[in-house]
């Protein structure tokens, strides 16, 4: 078959997808992983009666463990199939990618399988991460003079 028949065949089949609806179901999701996450800095904060400024902290650690747990339990993926970005961007995301790559490689041992693998999606989100910290932080220090 030829490449131009092919490629016609391909996208005539191809489902379209609703850009419009993605985005608005990312966003509520977002929207409500951020409730969550206010949610747990106020239960932190008043209930357990942790200082306002640490609540973060343990608000972070638990949504990375849930975000671990239900990889672990298997149900992590089924809800990104449905949320999409609302899920992945937010650290859940990052702690899923960690998890399902140590889960995946976890037979061939701790340090050959989960050590070695375990950064293969995460460490590039790293790497960039502190790049673009370090370029954004040198225009901030050339445009503010390091006083803000």
């Amino acid at each position: 078959m030829e490449k131009n028949k092919y490629k016609d065949l391909v996208s005539k089949h191809t489902p379209k997808e609703n850009r419009l609806f993605n985005a608005l179901l990312a966003f509520f999701i977002g929207g409500c992983m951020g409730l969550i996450g206010e949610l747990l800095r106020d239960f932190y904060a008043y209930v357990l009666d942790i200082p306002k400024d640490d609540t973060s902290i343990f608000m972070i650690t638990t949504l990375i463990f849930i975000g671990c747990l239900l990889t672990c339990l298997g149900f992590f993926d089924k809800w990104v199939n449905f949320a999409r970005c609302g899920l992945i961007i937010p650290i859940t995301g990052f702690a899923h990618s960690m998890q399902s790559a140590a889960l995946d490689y976890r037979k061939e041992g701790l340090v050959t399988g989960i050590g070695a693998n375990m950064f293969k999606l995460a460490g590039s989100v790293i790497i960039y991460g502190v790049v673009s910290a370090y370029v954004f932080g040198i225009i901030r220090f050339l445009l503010f003079g390091g006083a803000i």
